[in-house]
């Protein structure tokens, strides 16, 4: 993970850290004094799914008074150096959030995490109502370590319909469609893609799904694992040149390096009409409804999957993306902080409550059997797109600056954006991720 939090609708909150509590609250240390000093202290991140924690921690506090959880909340950038020293000191809370894939298993290697398996097999009616593709983002050497707490966070792309009529266009299915489309769009004088390019991470979703389309999973597990030249496998290299040819055919809109995805301009481009399409995860919905709810609402508003590579090896379903966040218990924890923390980790997330609160705020659990709370929620079409999409999906890759090591995630963010500004040539993308990885 690199400069904003998986969720990436996160990054919006204010720029200084913000600490609130929902009982009383210790400022460190793995405990936190609730009623009768018994209480268990977790960490987690302002904004997303802040509402629906606050809310399962009173009703868990109002029923198990003398074993209360205390969240504290922090903004996306100082959480992540605070954790870092915390639990690398030992002094974390007992749950904390975290994003699964590279940043948890450095955790993990250090020793830091406690191994769940045990207690999500004892309790198969837990572990069973969880998708195993999400859950696979926080299983390292088939141990679990943390998991899901929120809703899972594929990327689709959306598009403006009112262009697309305008255009006589249609969602493209291949990319030889995305690619005519461009050309299509831009002689009726529309922008076709909006991006936030300035933020980074957003031109990384375009790779991951064209690496994907063309290599299948296989390629990025060879990245993941290290596997000398990796970096420069066929199929990434024909990714980079497949973006290369996007960028200069004007598929993205006029100035896109400028653009801030961490303030919501690149979703602004879509509903104010600027631009016919945005490739961006599942928070741009909210960002989308948040910012235009007659757009939404009146029917304007139109998502896909990505487009196919005519023979390529990746299975269309598989999406990318954030499965969810996840919380993990420190492997500091006392026996009794422990069962604490299992006990609500098991009964107090992901119950009826708590699926309905997530919903009512836009997020898809991934929990098996909601098809009746989804068709009631306020969004059907959308939360049955997203829930459907992630539950189908023959694989869900993690983000990739998130599955690997935060070192590698910053060079390859680094590296990517070069190649979209056109520093750098696909072949010297290939070069300097491979040289980056053996370092």
């Amino acid at each position: 993970m690199t400069s904003r939090m998986p969720s990436r609708a996160l990054i919006t909150a204010s720029a200084a850290a913000l600490s609130l509590t929902l009982a009383a609250c210790g400022s460190s240390g793995r405990t936190a004094g609730g009623a009768g000093g018994d209480g268990t202290l977790a960490w987690a991140l302002t904004q997303g799914s802040e509402a629906t924690f606050r809310a399962s921690a009173t009703q868990w506090n109002k029923d198990r008074p003398g074993s209360s959880i205390t969240y504290q909340f922090f903004q996306n950038d100082p959480y992540k150096q605070k954790l870092r020293t915390a639990v690398g000191a030992g002094n974390g809370p007992v749950l904390f959030e975290n994003w699964g894939g590279g940043g948890l298993k450095s955790y993990v290697d250090a020793g830091k995490v406690a191994d769940l398996t045990a207690d999500l097999d004892a309790a198969p009616v837990w572990k069973n109502r969880i998708f195993p593709s999400v859950l696979q983002s926080a299983t390292f050497g088939g141990k679990v370590y943390g998991v899901p707490v929120n809703g899972v966070q594929p990327v689709v792309l959306y598009y403006n319909k009112d262009l697309f009529q305008k255009a006589g266009a249609q969602p493209p299915k291949t990319w030889d469609d995305l690619l005519a489309l461009v050309k299509k769009l831009k002689a009726q004088g529309i922008a076709p893609v909006s991006m936030g390019g300035a933020s980074k991470w957003p031109d990384l979703m375009w790779l991951e799904y064209l690496v994907d389309r063309v290599g299948g999973p296989d390629t990025f597990a060879n990245i993941a694992a290290g596997k000398k030249g990796a970096w420069s496998d066929p199929a990434v290299l024909q990714a980079t040149r497949m973006i290369k040819q996007l960028v200069d055919a004007g598929g993205f809109a006029k100035g896109f390096t400028s653009v801030s995805a961490d303030t919501g301009q690149a979703e602004a481009q879509l509903y104010t009409g600027k631009a016919a399409m945005l490739l961006q995860g599942s928070w741009g919905y909210g960002s989308i409804n948040t910012g235009s709810p007659k757009f939404v609402s009146e029917g304007h508003l139109g998502w896909a999957g990505f487009p196919s590579v005519a023979g390529g090896k990746g299975d269309p379903t598989n999406t990318v993306g954030n499965p969810a966040n996840f919380f993990s218990l420190s492997a500091q924890a006392s026996a009794k902080e422990r069962k604490a923390a299992v006990s609500y980790l098991k009964d107090g997330v992901y119950n009826d409550t708590y699926v309905d609160n997530l919903l009512k705020n836009g997020d898809v659990p991934p929990v098996k059997d909601l098809d009746a709370k989804i068709k009631a929620s306020a969004d059907p079409d959308w939360s049955s797109y997203v829930y459907n999409l992630t539950r189908d999906a023959k694989n869900f890759q993690l983000s990739w600056d998130q599955a690997l090591s935060p070192g590698l995630g910053d060079a390859l963010l680094t590296h990517l954006d070069q190649l979209f500004l056109g520093q750098l040539s696909p072949e010297q993308f290939c070069a300097q991720m491979d040289k980056a990885a053996a370092k």
